[in-house]
């Protein structure tokens, strides 16, 4: 599968994860001539394995090791076990991930000079712009053939978006369409135009939505610079006397504990499992963990603020059918300072499968309304709320007392969700109540949250050492050859979905590695 590398190789870019921030920097160096060992907790599952449904496709794909969640909020309560849905596979969450893929917009890098102060939040500035941003926003674009940019074309409606789109037009949206989403409409960069072979939730088998594992990997692969280790879970990174890390501990996929060596290390295993490293990777430099001299590991955790509206028409829609998110309203994602909660959020369009929509529209929920809307799948649309979620420095992500099958003490996910944030989701609930009622709808619904992959803020950027975790080009203050590469870097959530910004932050990253960085 890959070129290997000796463990003793001091000069080797360790990379741990193979998600979309830790693929594309792999890339990127081993293109460049760079000897890159990737750590992947998780096998590598060819697209032709995936399959269909929901519930062997999460023991196939997800991970599933144990957590533990505390708090009020009631995802915690729903799904105390998996507060977050993740793939535990060469090419990270991607593998199942929706394509949408809309840029940040300026106010969102500087929250707190444009939200002001906000009591109970940690809101900070960025240390980086939208300027500092938009060539890489373009890079990754390309990279990920996202549609409506540079020249695509659109993903075609499907009738779900057809609804929505309706529904949108008539109570006054101006901004919807089916993407910006990064899925082929025509054949490209060696992967199929999509065939709207509905649910992508259980992984894309026909390879025309975007994910390392049809990208990224193989081009690094292609280079023979990269030595990709599936199964290889790691649990310690060690720092010398001199402050510089020296090399990652991992666990083979025959339990073996090995050790690399390394020039650097890039972490990048999403908001959860980075925290959980840096934190194990205690030493004499950094008794309280990899960066976290000044507290901020694990902190400031933030997913999106978010929920499920479905409504049941008196004719089929059959949301099943096409793209299953190929649609967003991005009206609402704007800063009002009229309106009662700082930020904004999108209206994304959704499809589940029959087992995830009766796992999802009312967890626990049983009875004759339940059993009604079943019964209405094929006549049912759907849409997703996400919006910017405010940062509190309760919500956070620890070190628990139990331990997994390793005897490593698993992460626990501590969170609440602000007032801002509970009022958002109102005024969404009532926008896209408004929406599908101006179509006909016979009856609308609303769902809580449900676990998802927008895991962020973990491991967030500063200007300031005690401000956060990571400089603006991802890499730990005081930790020279020390750098984080996934969501855990987000400042602030925006309210845009996090892939293409993950992917933009990687390339920019890369670039100065390359430029400017002397490791």
């Amino acid at each position: 599968m890959s070129t290997r590398f000796a463990l003793t190789d001091e000069d080797v870019f360790v990379i741990v994860g193979s998600g979309p921030g830790g693929a594309t920097l792999g890339s990127v160096l081993a293109s460049a001539g760079k000897k890159v060992v990737m750590l992947e907790a998780g096998p590598w599952v060819p697209n032709d394995d995936f399959v269909n449904d929901e519930r062997e496709a999460q023991r196939l794909l997800g991970w599933n090791d144990r957590r533990t969640t505390s708090g009020t909020w009631q995802l915690g309560h729903d799904f105390p076990g998996s507060p977050a849905n993740m793939v535990k596979a060469v090419g990270g969450t991607t593998l199942i991930w929706t394509g949408l893929t809309p840029r940040f917009k300026a106010h969102e890098f500087a929250a707190r000079s444009t939200y002001g102060n906000i009591p109970g939040t940690s809101i900070a500035d960025w240390p980086i712009g939208l300027d500092d941003l938009s060539p890489y926003y373009s890079e990754a674009e390309r990279r990920l053939g996202v549609s409506h940019r540079h020249g695509r074309r659109p993903l075609p409606a499907n009738n779900n978006y057809k609804v929505l789109a309706a529904g949108a037009q008539r109570v006054g949206y101006r901004h919807f369409a089916t993407g910006p989403y990064a899925t082929n409409v025509d054949p490209r960069d060696g992967r199929p135009g999509t065939i709207q072979d509905g649910f992508n939730f259980q992984g894309d088998r026909q390879r025309s939505k975007w994910s390392p594992l049809v990208s990224e990997i193989p081009r690094a692969l292609a280079t023979g610079n990269l030595d990709l280790r599936p199964n290889s879970h790691a649990f310690y990174i060690e720092q010398g006397d001199h402050g510089r890390v020296t090399g990652v501990a991992y666990f083979d996929a025959g339990g073996v504990a090995r050790f690399q060596q390394a020039r650097a290390v890039a972490v990048a295993g999403n908001a959860i499992e980075t925290p959980r490293l840096l934190l194990l990777s205690t030493s004499r430099q950094s008794p309280r963990g990899l960066g976290n001299h000044a507290g901020h590991v694990g902190r400031h955790y933030t997913r999106h603020v978010s929920g499920n509206v479905f409504a049941q028409f008196d004719q089929p829609v059959n949301f099943h059918r096409g793209e299953s998110m190929a649609g967003i309203i991005a009206d609402e994602s704007r800063h009002d300072p009229e309106r009662p909660f700082p930020g904004g959020y999108y209206l994304e369009l959704i499809a589940l499968a029959p087992i995830a929509l009766a796992r999802f529209v009312q967890p626990h929920a049983w009875g004759r309304d339940f059993a009604q809307m079943m019964e209405q799948y094929s006549h049912t649309a759907g849409l997703w709320i996400t919006g910017e979620d405010m940062s509190q420095p309760p919500n956070r992500v620890t070190l628990s007392g139990r331990v997994d099958q390793r005897g490593l003490p698993v992460p626990n996910v501590n969170y609440d969700d602000h007032p801002a944030d509970v009022t958002m989701r109102k005024d969404a609930f009532e926008k896209s109540r408004a929406l599908y009622a101006a179509v006909g709808a016979v009856s609308i619904s609303t769902a809580p949250p449900t676990p998802s992959g927008h895991n962020l803020g973990t491991a967030r950027m500063s200007e300031h050492p005690d401000d956060g975790v990571v400089d603006k080009w991802g890499r730990v203050h005081g930790v020279p050859n020390l750098l984080v590469s996934d969501g855990s870097v987000f400042t602030t959530s925006a309210a845009a979905n996090p892939t293409l910004t993950i992917v933009a932050l990687a390339l920019r990253q890369a670039a100065w590695l390359l430029r400017d960085a002397a490791l």
